[in-house]
């Protein structure tokens, strides 16, 4: 039982509704929709009130044939019955047609929202949950969603029916309908004992359903790396596992519920034993007519079937109930990033300052005790350290792509968290070590942060990147297709594109975490070419992984455990001896042009002097 349930527990966001929230809240959607529902819960009540017709004109038929035997009577009947079939299938096939274009409205509605709700999140959301988990609410649950809609108006239906033949009934013979109603509280009880567990099983279906999305999603993106190191078989031995978690969830579930229909159907036929016997008996007895005990032999299929609809289709609702929680969690999810007002932001400067910033991702580990630092406007800034020194957290602050616990960060002069981030973030451009390209053309990937740049603009900006030799080994140019992530393209290729992205969008400040590694010589050139044309003149933070970089940077911060223990220029960092020397050896020695193969650590004197600079 515990591997069946390993891995489906409710993710930190994940909040519990009372059923009575869950539906204000569905109604909440519909709302916009009244006259249409309305509509449709007039033809409800009108095919309610057709069907019960059936079983009345019948029971008059036989009354009528009994007392009488005039056969005209009951042609008539007969015609008048056919007349109601024909207007109930009417009606039903507009209540469905109606029902289906108001919930389809509210699918789609609720659909953009958590889509949207998606988008607001900030990246430490993205970080800390898997992301096929996240597609499968905004897919596969909103969908869900529909089944509590659709069968409760299923439901509406029946429960209008039983109430109309209910009435009937005690009006032609009170003591048997009392008879009849007598299994009534053991029907309800035995439907509340499955609603308790319903809930909780259908949470695990859709859990186990979002595992299996996400074990997919991320097969497919780590497929090069899969096959690269032969782990076919090891992925798909995690998939089996996964869909086999998914199957006995489901038999649980599934047995859970097929088990409650014929526990209900055996109570429903003991009523009906009921009705058959002790109404047989008045018959005889001429207490009531043979059409009466005919009508409540009948309609006993009519009284239990909405009871008895309601608990055993109960997995349905509860599974739509379970998937709307789903989702209205993620909708309410509570952002970890704050703006504490939402100012318009003008043309910036790019001056830069933090001021005891302290930040932690997890409240366990900090990564910035106490960080202070200023960036002039204009001036490029390289980071180095060793991993978790803390480089890459400090642009995606300055990003608000994660929220700083303590201290300030000012732009200008103000307060980073007084900006409008929709404006802040035009002005921001971030190149990423391993850029991404969305599926179109090059031309379109590009313009990605402006839409509405002309063809000749991107054109413009595209030969600017590399001086243009890079386009000629596109097969089609501009309109050469990137494929999925760019996999088209070659990974330098990728990166000029990335560039001549941020490029077009002219930002103010840039966050670079440098994307020359992993390209062949000539693309490396054209990539520092672009670099240097895209930081020209604006203010820069980056996260350096090239001695070329590091060369051409106005300043170096030398970082260890989130302080800042040098700075200054290479020549001067050098001179010191100190931890940027160390890092030198470690990482950026290699990467200088008279480095020897297999010299190993060389003492800073040594490097100072091949380097011209001692």
């Amino acid at each position: 039982m515990g591997f069946i349930m390993d891995g489906l527990d409710a993710e930190a966001y994940d909040r519990t509704y009372k059923d009575s929230q869950l539906i204000a809240r569905i109604i909440g959607y519909f709302r916009p929709k009244l006259l249409l529902m309305l509509a449709v819960t007039a033809l409800v009540v009108f095919s309610s009130l057709l069907d019960a017709i059936y079983p009345i004109l019948i029971s008059n038929t036989i009354d009528t044939l009994v007392l009488s035997k005039v056969w005209q009577t009951a042609l008539l009947l007969v015609g008048f019955v056919l007349i109601a079939a024909v207007l109930s299938w009417t009606c039903n096939m507009f209540r469905q047609w109606f029902a289906a274009r108001a919930v389809g409205d509210v699918v789609l509605q609720l659909r953009k929202d958590a889509f949207s709700s998606v988008m607001d999140r900030d990246m430490s959301f993205f970080d800390e949950f898997i992301s096929g988990k996240i597609v499968s609410r905004v897919t596969s649950d909103t969908e869900s969603f529909a089944t509590v809609v659709t069968l409760s108006l299923n439901l509406l239906s029946q429960v209008l029916l039983f109430l109309i033949i209910a009435t009937v009934l005690f009006f032609r013979s009170w003591h048997l309908a009392l008879l009849t109603f007598s299994i009534l509280p053991l029907i309800i009880v035995v439907a509340l004992i499955f609603r308790a567990v319903a809930r909780r099983a259908t949470q695990r279906s859709q859990r186990s359903l979002a595992r299996v999305n996400a074990n997919v999603q991320e097969v497919v993106s780590g497929i090069t790396v899969a096959k690269n190191f032969r782990q076919e078989q090891s992925m798909y031995n995690d998939f089996s596992g996964v869909n086999k978690q998914w199957y006995k969830v489901n038999v649980l579930s599934g047995s859970l519920y097929n088990g409650i229909f014929p526990v209900l159907v055996a109570i429903a036929n003991i009523g009906t034993t009921i009705v058959i016997y002790f109404g047989g008996s008045n018959v005889l007895s001429h207490t009531i007519s043979a059409g009466d005990w005919f009508l409540f032999v009948q309609s006993i299929g009519l009284l239990w079937s909405p009871l008895t609809g309601i608990a055993s289709f109960w997995s349905q609702f509860q599974l739509g109930l379970s998937a709307s929680e789903r989702v209205f969690a993620l909708l309410d999810a509570e952002p970890r990033v704050h703006q504490i007002d939402q100012q318009p932001v003008k043309q910036l400067r790019g001056e830069i300052e933090f001021k005891d910033v302290y930040f932690s991702y997890d409240d366990r580990q900090t990564v910035l005790p106490s960080f202070n630092l200023k960036i002039k406007a204009g001036e490029t800034v390289a980071f180095v350290g060793h991993t978790g020194a803390g480089k890459s957290s400090l642009g995606k602050l300055v990003a608000r792509f994660y929220e700083f616990q303590g201290g300030k960060i000012l732009v200008d002069g103000l307060d980073i968290r007084t900006f409008d981030l929709a404006a802040f973030h035009r002005q921001l451009g971030i190149v990423p070590q391993v850029p991404f390209l969305f599926s179109g053309s090059v031309a379109d990937n590009i313009r990605y942060a402006r839409p509405e740049a002309a063809y000749k603009d991107v054109m413009a900006v595209a030969q600017r990147i590399g001086g243009g030799d890079w386009l000629e080994a596109l097969p089609e140019g501009l309109d050469t297709q990137v494929g999925e992530e760019g996999k088209a393209l070659s990974m330098g290729q990728r990166q000029l594109v990335a560039l001549a992205r941020v490029l077009l969008q002219d930002p103010s400040i840039i966050i670079m975490d440098e994307a020359t590694a992993s390209v062949d010589p000539l693309t490396e050139a054209q990539i520092q070419e672009s670099l240097d044309l895209i930081l020209e003149q604006r203010t820069a933070i980056v996260i350096a992984h090239r001695l070329s970089t590091i060369r051409h940077a106005d300043r170096i911060i030398v970082l260890n455990k989130g302080l800042v223990v040098e700075e200054g220029n290479h020549e001067h960092l050098m001179q010191q001896a100190g931890h940027y020397a160390e890092l030198y050896n470690t990482y950026f020695r290699h990467q200088s042009p008279d480095y020897r193969p297999g010299e190993g650590f060389v003492p800073v004197a040594q490097q100072l002097k091949d380097e011209g600079v001692a």
